[in-house]
C-alpha cells in the first residue's frame, strides 16, 4: 500500500513539474524516458535546448534536495547521452540538467543547471 501511495505521489509530482515548465513556455518532450542506463523523469524543450529534469518529492524542498544522489546524476548523464544521440545536432545539442523539488504542499522549486560543477 505504501509503495502505491509513493508511486502515485511521484507521478503527481512529475505532472506538477511538467505543468510548471509548460507555463514557462517550454515544450514537453518525454515523461519517464527509458534508456539502457536508466530513466529520466522529464525531458522538456526550450527552443533548440533540451532540459533533463530529475523530480524529487519530500516534506520540504531541503529534504527533497538531499535525495539527489551522485549515482542518480551519473545515470541521468548516461541516459541523456542516449537521448541526445537521436537529436539532429546529437551531442552538440544545447542541454542542461535541472532538479525539480516538490514539497509536501505541492510547491515546486526548480534548481536550473543543478549538476553544473
Amino acid at each position: 500500500m505504501a509503495g502505491q501511495v509513493g508511486y502515485h505521489a511521484g507521478l503527481e509530482a512529475e505532472r506538477s513539474v511538467a505543468r510548471y515548465y509548460l507555463r514557462q513556455g517550454y515544450e514537453f518532450a518525454a515523461h519517464r524516458y527509458r534508456a539502457t542506463s536508466g530513466e529520466i523523469d522529464l525531458i522538456m524543450r526550450q527552443g533548440p535546448s533540451v532540459v533533463f529534469v530529475e523530480v524529487k518529492q519530500s516534506r520540504s524542498h531541503q529534504r527533497a534536495a538531499e535525495r539527489v544522489l551522485s549515482t542518480q546524476m551519473e545515470r541521468i548523464y548516461s541516459s541523456a547521452t542516449e537521448f541526445l544521440a537521436n537529436e539532429p545536432d546529437g551531442q552538440d545539442t544545447p542541454a542542461r540538467f535541472d532538479v525539480a523539488l516538490v514539497d509536501g504542499q505541492g510547491k515546486v522549486a526548480i534548481l536550473e543547471n543543478a549538476f553544473a560543477g
